[in-house]
């Protein structure tokens, strides 16, 4: 059983309407990135996430979950 970092990228876009590469564009990354961080194959750096927590307008600590 390992440890990994959930968002819930995935689950605020959808409510907002938004999609992968709108997310992508405002941060500055690819929509391939977008994926791979909403399907958990990819954890962010500590700037990317504050740029999607900020895009969200919601705090970092709401938008990803530390699990074991």
């Amino acid at each position: 059983m390992g440890e990994y970092i959930k968002a819930d990228i995935f689950a605020l876009r959808k409510q907002r309407g938004i999609t992968q590469e709108e997310v992508a564009q405002a941060v500055g990354v690819t929509r391939q990135t977008i994926i791979a961080i909403e399907k958990g194959n990819y954890t962010p750096s500590v700037l990317l996430a504050i740029k999607l927590a900020n895009f969200f307008n919601t705090p970092v600590e709401k938008l990803f979950h530390y699990e074991k």
